[in-house]
């Protein structure tokens, strides 16, 4: 492979280097910076502002800028580098961070977290799940994330039942770079990652990119991750313009470890993994060598920002996402029936099972747009945004082999089912500041939803939902280092695809309640806050998986979400800087009715009452920075009806990472060494977990491991 760079010399560029690497050969020329990119900057903002908030807003939220998660980059993904923010827990099926994550927030998960990149929505239109794996390694192309705890403001796609995670990709350089990083670690894991930037061409002109490979065994038995991403992104700056088009996507092929293992077999052999488990004709137990799931999905943005006035300034976006894969599984005595197969006769014997091979594939295509207009004056800042946004998708089964094949032919569906959701939005958002210290927010969005789909329960789905979200705060600007708010929001969210198999499914309610006060002097930041979030009709697990290991949900009448959480930033020296965080909640379900029989108050699954982060940051000379990273997640159940079995334990897990710096005379730039010892206490724990009906079965995670990692910047 050979990668070549060039570009025309303009009379405000030269030529600094042209490095030979390998395969690599790059030419790049420097740059001199714009003379003004104040506006242009601002004008880059634009791209989340319509979903993201300030500290003048009476909304709960946590930032994480790429300087955060530098040193901790190594291959690991995005959950898991979100792991220290407050009210947070992460798990990984692999047991390594590296593949399936998770993540939960106020002990909702993935599929209640709103999650935007650029403002365009990023959860899948059925499932309403964030699958990173798709998008392997993206956190090298991220400048910043916000985590919006709670309902937080309104923002483009599914509406947020526990927080809402807007990403910002990289801003433009403007000089000229190259970047080389490389890591390797526990599992066989290693990842290597290419970028570039032209730097600025003509002060109008940027093209910069990303190439990433990684690869790790996994801490699980056979839970390998092969993956594969790019990002490719062109900017264009003007005086009041900044346009912006990005092509990235991933490709991955993952051997399955979504099964979980049972309390005896944790014990014996934390590492075992069921998938792909079979006896051949020999009565010899063996394992399928493909029982992987593999996935492309390539995502193009198109952002338009424009400065029309002095206090106007505007942002549309085209978008369109294509996904398109399959999992493989072993099936042993599968039903002829359930493959559209006729039994066969053999001599004097019937056949109407035998051992097959399928594949389950998914064909997505998801488009549309989104807009806002902003304007700022002295008191005013009012955002008008919304989007209209189209899934079309595709699902179907195929038997590749089989060891009776009946009458099947090649290329044979044995399912072919459909699904469609138009999703439009419309907001507004108004801060005003009313006098010196008191700043006042209102919030209101209207959501159409239309989803319809076949192949479930055998019934076609054809619902409509329409909502109507309010939100409304305050800020008490008390003086210069002390901001007291309240807030108010509702939220609304119809049922995913999962749902509608357990029979009749209402949507969601939630009415959001925040009380927080921020305090910044100096050297100290602190935010507490308290929460109250009520639930009507939420979907709660029952404790039953479909045939694909989705979890099953049923509606609960009420519910509610209570807690107080705090962060704060202490810089106790130039040398130490600590970062601690804690949350306590308590999390019900009220009056549960399971099978008809009311159970009493009970506790939320998978919400723990207790969860702490910190992290200890020692920089002893210039260069160097040690940091010491904490979390304890307190004790939960994996079913709504505390059933003693059903406990998950609690686990404390410490991380160290040190890192390196220098910046030599040479052709590099700055060159950096990671290096991350992951559970350094080496604990023995499970993150996660299911029940299938009164059994439980775990995920252990990985005990000691380690990452060590490289980055050449010229």
């Amino acid at each position: 492979m050979k990668s070549l760079f060039k570009f025309k010399n303009q009379k405000n560029q030269k030529l600094v280097f042209k490095l030979v690497c390998g395969f690599m050969t790059s030419t790049i020329f420097a740059q001199q910076p714009a003379k003004d990119t104040t506006n242009v900057k601002q004008l880059d903002e634009v791209l989340v502002s319509a979903v993201r908030v300030t500290s003048k807003t009476p909304v709960t939220f946590s930032n994480l800028s790429k300087k955060d998660i530098k040193f901790r980059n190594l291959g690991q993904d995005i959950p898991i580098l979100m792991n220290f923010l407050p009210s947070v827990v992460t798990t990984s099926d692999a047991g390594n961070g590296v593949g399936y994550t998770g993540i939960r927030v106020r002990g909702s998960d993935a599929t209640r977290v709103n999650i935007t990149i650029n403002g365009i929505p990023y959860n899948d239109a059925e499932s309403h799940g964030t699958f990173w794996v798709n998008m392997p390694d993206f956190a090298s192309s991220v400048e910043s994330m916000q985590l919006q705890r709670g309902v937080g403001t309104s923002t483009n796609g599914a509406g947020a039942f526990g927080a809402s995670l807007n990403l910002l990709t990289e801003n433009y350089a403007t000089k000229s770079f190259g970047e080389i990083s490389n890591s390797f670690g526990s599992f066989n894991t290693r990842k290597s990652t290419i970028k570039f930037s032209t730097g600025l061409m003509d002060n109008k002109v940027e093209l910069s990119g990303r190439l990433s490979d990684l690869f790790s065994q996994g801490y699980v038995d056979r839970a390998f991750s092969n993956l594969k991403s790019y990002f490719l992104q062109g900017v264009y700056v003007g005086k009041t313009t900044f346009l912006k088009a990005l092509v990235f996507g991933g490709k991955e092929k993952t051997y399955q470890s979504w099964n979980g293992i049972d309390a005896q077999t944790m014990r014996d052999d934390r590492q075992f993994n069921s998938a792909g488990i079979y006896t051949d004709e020999f009565g010899k137990t063996r394992f399928y060598d493909n029982e992987t799931d593999n996935y492309q999905q390539d995502h193009y943005q198109l952002h338009w920002n424009e400065k029309i006035a002095e206090n106007w300034s505007t942002n549309f976006a085209l978008h369109y996402t294509k996904g398109k894969g399959y999992y493989e599984n072993y099936k042993e005595d599968a039903s002829f029936a359930d493959y559209n197969l006729t039994p066969i006769n053999i001599g004097s014997e019937t056949i109407s099972e035998t051992d097959l091979i399928r594949q389950k594939w998914l064909d997505n295509d998801f488009y549309g747009t989104t807009f806002s207009v902003n304007y700022k004056k002295e008191k005013y800042d009012v955002i008008l945004g919304g989007g209209w946004n189209r899934y079309e998708g595709k699902h179907f089964g195929k038997v590749i082999w089989a060891r009776y094949a009946s009458s099947s032919e090649l290329g044979d569906k044995y399912y072919d089912d459909s699904a469609s959701k138009t999703d439009a939005n419309l907001f507004i958002k108004i801060n005003y500041d009313l006098d010196e210290k008191i700043s006042l927010f209102g919030d209101l969005q209207m959501r159409i939803v239309n989803y319809q789909a076949t192949g479930i329960q055998s019934s076609k789905i054809d619902d409509t939902f329409n909502f109507f979200n309010p939100k409304m705060g305050i800020t008490y600007h008390l003086n210069k280092e002390n901001d007291f708010y309240f807030s108010y929001a509702k939220a609304h969210r119809e049922p995913n695809r999962t749902d509608y198999e357990g029979g009749i499914v209402k949507p969601e309610k939630l009415d959001d309640y925040e009380l927080g006060w921020r305090f910044a002097k100096d050297k100290v930041m602190m935010n507490t806050n308290i929460y109250y979030m009520a639930y009507k009709d939420q979907l709660i697990l029952t404790g039953n998986l479909d045939d694909v290991g989705n979890p099953i949900r049923s509606n609960s009448d009420k519910s509610y979400r209570l807690g107080l959480e705090f962060d704060a930033t202490v810089e106790i020296s130039k040398q130490i800087i600590i970062k601690p965080n804690f949350t306590f909640s308590q999390n019900k379900n009220k009056d549960l009715n399971v099978q008809n029989v009311n159970v009493g108050t009970k506790d939320i699954a998978y919400s723990p009452s207790f969860i702490a982060g910190n992290i200890l940051v020692y920089k002893p000379k210039q260069h160097i920075q040690i940091s010491w990273l904490s979390k304890f997640v307190g004790k939960q159940y994996m079913n709504n009806i505390e059933l003693p079995s059903a406990e998950l334990n609690d686990y404390f897990v410490n991380d160290l990472n040190i890192a390196y710096e220098i910046q030599p005379k040479s052709v590099f730039k700055n060159i950096t060494f990671s290096l991350l010892i992951n559970n350094l206490l080496d604990k023995k724990y499970a993150s996660n977990g299911y029940m299938w009906d009164v059994y439980p079965y775990y995920y252990p995670q990985a005990g000691i491991n380690v990452l060590g990692g490289m980055t050449l910047r010229f």
